[in-house]
């Protein structure tokens, strides 16, 4: 970047302009921080967006991808990169303290998108409400299986029960992007809909959540 004029060098132009005035890549880059001898930031940036489809595909990105030979990152570049997505997700949350009313599924997605969104792993959870349909805990009962069939709905209304949850909000990631629900997600959510019928702890909706964007079975009329 030492080519560059000091007003579009990335860094300095962002103190000057503002950060929306930088591209992805100025933002990649920023946060890279310096070049290796082979390529400055601004390349490495360009680089690696380019591998990973853009910033939503980085933001899928784990570690072991980013320090890979083949990602050209070093381990304390991924670590600034993957500090600055889970900033920016944890930015996009409600405030602590403030307990979230789920009102319907617009609510649900606006909770669980930046926790879980673009998740390069599989995760099925729940979020745990009260009577008044408010949050107050979220769990995540599996990590890094593409089979639903191994949750078990004993295992979803044990911790429902153990917690006091007066009802549910299922949610499911898939790190393809893609949120259309598989058969088999189908099928659990009829299970677990049935059972927290007999248990008196109503399944309010489900969530897949795939590229920051999600599907509800409540929405589409699947529960």
């Amino acid at each position: 970047m030492k080519d560059l004029s000091p007003d579009d060098r990335p860094r300095e132009k962002l103190l000057r302009h503002g950060a929306s005035a930088l591209g992805d890549n100025e933002l990649v880059a920023v946060i890279i921080g310096t070049g290796s001898r082979r390529a400055g930031a601004l390349k490495m940036a360009n680089d690696l967006l380019a591998a990973r489809g853009g910033l939503h595909g980085l933001a899928r990105t784990g570690a072991s991808e980013l320090t890979a030979p083949a990602g050209g990152i070093g381990a304390a570049r991924a670590a600034r990169i993957l500090a600055a997505f889970e900033i920016g997700r944890r930015a996009s949350a409600p405030p602590p303290g403030e307990r979230l009313c789920i009102r319907g599924p617009w609510d649900a997605a606006a909770y669980l998108l930046p926790r879980f969104g673009s998740s390069d792993v599989e995760r099925f959870g729940m979020v745990l409400l009260d009577t008044q349909h408010r949050v107050f805990r979220t769990l995540v009962l599996a990590v890094g299986t593409q089979n639903t069939s191994v949750i078990e709905p004993r295992d979803v209304f044990r911790e429902a029960t153990r917690a006091g949850a007066a009802a549910i909000v299922l949610f499911h990631t898939h790190p393809s992007g893609d949120p259309t629900p598989s058969a088999d997600d189908v099928a659990l959510t009829q299970r677990l809909a049935s059972a927290g019928s007999l248990m008196g702890i109503d399944v309010v909706d489900h969530l897949i959540i795939g590229d920051m964007t999600y599907v509800s079975f409540k929405e589409s009329r699947r529960l």
